[in-house]
């Protein structure tokens, strides 16, 4: 899939009050959850296990023929034993791409024909690496490149023909596409030849085309003001009436503009524009919002066109809000409880979960603090202040470290972990939680069995077992045979059995070469030790 997720992963807690009435043993085995944009205020989600996928809010389940219970998500029995690598929607429809590159729709508009259930929207061989959805209508691009549309054509969403189609997919006549992306009424596509094209509603100047008119039937070249740039294009982004653009040197532009402060003689407006901000590495919005989130490379987050703000004035003259959000979110749903205090996933989101472990009384303070500490644990170029009392105290390691020959020392020179895992840690000792993922899960797991710490140790476990999965289980293999990770037997050998080696049966002519270099990677660690029971 070549749409990459916005956030990686999000801790589960953020969604507390929308899953509030959920058991939580169903809880710990969501393992990605998307927010459906049906009624802002209403809560709708897909929430997925490593089993199936459930529906739970009023309006979604009513489009699926489904009871809504607050209590219980009802499982969608026709997405079954499907991966979902993507979800996008609106308020009129809900669509998900598998991994296998189909296509499922579900809305309560009978123009759709879905039947009160998932609808199947690919067909013959066509397969599809990536989903846009608008409000009425919905792009696929086509493993090869080709960009193809569905359902409403009153902006001529679905380019150059006159109706709208909700039963055939329409060829919008673009090739070699890599990136696809739907406003309201609006489309951009992003091409392997660093080329964006823009068609549909262009009333607020959203197609970044020089111009305000009713809408663009033909994808049409987006060009950029001083000409073209020598930086690849990173990203592109479509909000309600509005188009952003983020390229590999972390420069973001914008084009459309939602409060239609448009003069028509300035032509400037009209195409796309450079945002004050350097070293952007993400952006996020969606097709029913008028604020956009920025991230930068210092961690910073950032919203555009801050609803809250009631300068008319100031919105006219400067025509876009930029304001970086306080209190450091670390994820862009954290970004857009802040920004408009309710919890939004940007496309298909992994959860994590805050693992409590101890007592839950905060020593936060103790931990770098420059008016007092009597201990630098130095990674890298940075450092990391503490209190050795406290250390000792919590930990039976650092308990030993600090004694006899260590007590006098004043830095501690770390080399084999790194510092965000490092400082994750600290971090747990003085507050009882620490947010475990892919990304750290390795680290974390050979500084518990360095220092012994069981109750890591148990949390690393617990997060490895929820995560384990066909897709997974090379990443955790090397893991769970290291550290001798018994409990994870049965599941290895059910995912193993069950979903490995049937497909090295199925495929054994064709695959002789990836089959020879999985059995000699696997061999080389002794993988079939959890057979031997």
């Amino acid at each position: 899939m070549k749409k990459s997720p916005t956030d990686t992963y999000v801790d589960i807690e953020l969604f507390r009050n929308d899953l509030k009435d959920i058991d939580w043993n169903f809880i710990e085995n969501i393992v990605s959850i998307y927010k459906i944009s049906i009624c802002k205020r209403k809560i709708n989600c897909l929430l997925m296990t490593n089993d199936a996928t459930y529906a739970y809010g009023k309006e979604i389940c009513k489009w699926l023929s489904l009871k809504h219970n607050p209590k219980q998500p009802q499982k969608i029995d026709n997405l079954n034993g499907k991966k979902i690598i993507q979800v996008d929607s609106s308020d009129e429809l809900v669509v998900v791409l598998t991994v296998d590159g189909l296509v499922y729709l579900a809305s309560e508009d009978s123009e759709w024909q879905t039947n009160n259930t998932f609808r199947l929207i690919s067909t013959d061989n066509d397969r599809f690496e990536m989903i846009a959805c608008g409000r009425l209508h919905l792009l696929l691009l086509r493993q090869d490149g080709t960009v193809f549309a569905m359902g409403d054509n009153f902006y001529w969403q679905l380019a150059n023909i006159f109706d709208s189609s909700y039963d055939t997919l329409v060829n919008i006549g673009l090739k070699n596409v890599k990136t696809i992306a739907c406003g309201l009424v609006h489309n951009l596509a992003l091409t392997n030849t660093n080329q964006i094209y823009s068609w549909g509603c262009n009333e607020n100047a959203q197609l970044g085309l020089g111009a305000v008119d009713f809408a663009r039937e033909t994808p049409t070249l987006v060009s950029f003001p001083g000409g073209p740039f020598i930086s690849p294009i990173k990203n592109i982004a479509a909000g309600m009436h509005h188009s952003l653009f983020l390229f590999e040197d972390g420069q973001i532009f914008r084009c459309g503009y939602d409060e239609c402060y448009i003069d028509d003689d300035d032509q400037n407006t009209m195409v796309p524009k450079k945002l004050p901000i350097e070293n952007v590495l993400n952006v996020a919005c969606k097709n029913d919002l008028e604020i956009s989130l920025v991230l930068d490379q210092s961690s910073n987050y950032y919203v555009l066109n801050d609803l809250d703000d009631e300068n008319e004035e100031l919105k006219k003259k400067e025509l876009v809000q930029l304001k970086k959000l306080d209190g450091q979110p670390n994820s862009f749903v954290a970004a857009s409880l802040m920004a408009i205090r309710s919890p939004i996933t940007f496309g298909l989101t992994s959860a994590i979960y805050t693992f409590e472990t101890n007592d839950p009384i905060s020593f936060i303070r103790l931990l770098d603090n420059a008016d007092n500490y009597d201990v630098e644990f130095i990674i890298g170029d940075k450092r990391i202040l503490a209190c050795k009392c406290y250390l000792r105290m919590v930990s039976n390691y650092y308990n030993r470290m600090f004694s006899g020959q260590w007590q006098e020392n004043k830095q501690v020179m770390i080399n084999s972990y790194s510092y965000d895992a490092y400082y994750s840690y600290l971090i747990m000792l003085h507050t009882g939680h620490i947010r475990i993922n892919q990304l750290n899960i390795a680290e974390l797991i050979d500084l518990a069995n360095c220092y012994g710490d069981e109750k890591l140790m148990e949390n690393c476990k617990t997060f490895i077992q929820r995560d384990l999965n066909e897709r997974t289980l090379l990443d955790y293999f090397p893991l769970i045979n290291k550290y001798q990770l018994d409990t994870m037997h049965d599941k290895l050998v059910e995912l193993t059995v069950e979903n490995i080696l049937p497909k090295i049966a199925d495929n054994l002519l064709e695959n002789k070469e990836n089959i020879m270099k999985f059995l000699e990677l696997n061999l080389n660690e002794q993988p079939f030790f959890f057979l031997k029971k």
